[in-house]
């Protein structure tokens, strides 16, 4: 597909995030206002819900972008997200009738602070990646061998959705219990071992019944739209306390997600094929429509004095090796109910190449080999002051389809009374 063209003249930049072909939903506020809905468009945002309130946009006859949140958009499912999509085009596309009209409600995203998109209903992170489980096996026990059951099931943790946050937001290092190798007992402190993990995350629009399985095809369908999900870990919290249960306070302290929420449907033109397989999955997590996309996704960090930040990582979200529709598909087939506003991770993408290793765990090979800024700086793991960002885009002709920054800053461990 080729860009479509906009009256909007920032939105056909062929470097802009946010052509035509994309329309992202989001939630701005502007000069202190209350948070609204928006979509961007080039360099502007489009405050959609004043054109509601003033009926120049309607999807139903119910106002449903009067509040600060996209989920009752989702509740209405794939034929209205869909009719709302065509309408947009309407309006913003070269040659609209109604540009005069339109452009009353425009906004430069220079001057908008943006909110989290949605209210997160669950949020379940998954373990997709395979060069990162081999590398982590790699590290942690010796061996890339992944567990008997990696290459059958999407594997998976229920995380906490009270702890995830929009792009901007500083994020504290969290305490928590560690202990060193060798010694008696634990430790309490701020933990050593600060990590981010590289993950595109999908939300779910529609929800499914209690009891009841879904199909990989129900699931492609269910899914609203996609994120850039940074899920930061402290990975010597979460060395003493996942045996035998799993992922629990090294996790639980913060999730960064971006502020636009890119449309399945701007992703359909860079739907690729599944990976190679080493065994076949088994039948009810067959796909006849490929749910991988082929969208490329960089690391940035800029420690708290450097003039810019170096970028670490550069992969792609196509080496996961269980599809989003996969991964929700799995989630529901117990019986669990999927609710609109559920978050699902894909899981720390990594590439091949030392370069492309979605953590800074892998990148330092555990602190072992630290890395090297640009700054001529060193880093195992991140520091105190340290923004990490995220970036993604799918590539089309002439256009891209982007997600904005994931940024996080960390700060200092707050202290905790009694705490020596």
């Amino acid at each position: 597909m080729k860009l479509m063209r906009s009256w909007m003249q920032s939105a056909n930049d062929p470097e802009t995030e946010f052509p035509l072909n994309n329309l992202p939903y989001g939630v701005f506020s502007v000069d202190g206002d209350e948070p609204r809905c928006g979509i961007a468009i080039g360099d502007m945002v489009l405050d959609v819900a004043a054109m509601e309130a003033a009926g120049l946009l309607r999807i139903t006859d119910d106002f449903v972008l009067d509040v600060p949140f996209w989920n009752e958009v989702m509740e209405l499912g794939p034929e209205a997200w869909k009719r709302l999509r065509v309408l947009l085009l309407g309006f913003l596309g070269e040659g609209a009738e109604s540009q005069e009209q339109v452009a009353k409600y425009m906004i430069p995203q220079a001057r908008v602070r943006m909110h989290m998109p949605l209210l997160v209903a669950e949020y379940t992170d998954f373990y997709a990646g395979m060069q990162h489980a081999k590398n982590m096996g790699s590290i942690l026990r010796g061996s890339p061998d992944l567990p008997a059951n990696w290459l059958h099931i999407p594997i998976g943790y229920n995380g906490r959705a009270s702890s995830v946050v929009v792009s901007g937001t500083d994020i504290h290092r969290p305490l928590g219990q560690t202990r060193v190798a060798g010694a008696d007992a634990p430790r309490f402190g701020p933990t050593e071992r600060l990590d981010f993990e590289l993950e595109v995350g999908a939300i779910v629009g529609t929800g499914s019944v209690l009891g009841q399985p879904i199909t990989t095809a129900q699931a492609d369908k269910m899914i609203f739209g996609f994120v850039l999900l940074n899920d930061w870990s402290a990975r010597d919290i979460q060395a003493w306390e996942y045996q035998p249960l799993g992922p629990f306070q090294g996790k639980a302290f913060g999730t960064t997600i971006s502020p636009w929420i890119v449309p399945k449907a701007a992703l359909e033109p860079f739907r690729c094929a599944e990976p190679v397989r080493e065994v076949p999955l088994l039948p009810y997590l067959h796909e006849k429509t490929q749910g991988f996309y082929n969208v490329a996704l960089e690391v940035q960090i800029q420690p708290a004095d450097a003039p810019r930040a170096s970028t670490i990582a550069r992969t792609n979200y196509n080496q996961v090796y269980f599809s989003a529709a996969q991964q929700l598909t799995h989630h529901a087939v117990c019986g669990c109910e999927m609710n609109p506003g559920d978050l699902l991770g894909s899981g720390t993408i990594s590439g091949p190449a030392r370069d492309a290793f979605g953590s800074l765990m892998e990148l330092s090979w555990a602190g072992e080999e630290p890395m090297t800024l640009d700054t001529g700086e060193t880093r195992s793991f991140v520091e105190d002051g340290d923004t990490l960002t995220l970036r993604g885009h799918a590539q089309g002709d002439g256009y891209r389809v982007g997600f904005g920054p994931c940024s996080g800053r960390i700060l200092p461990a707050l202290h905790m009374p009694g705490w020596a």
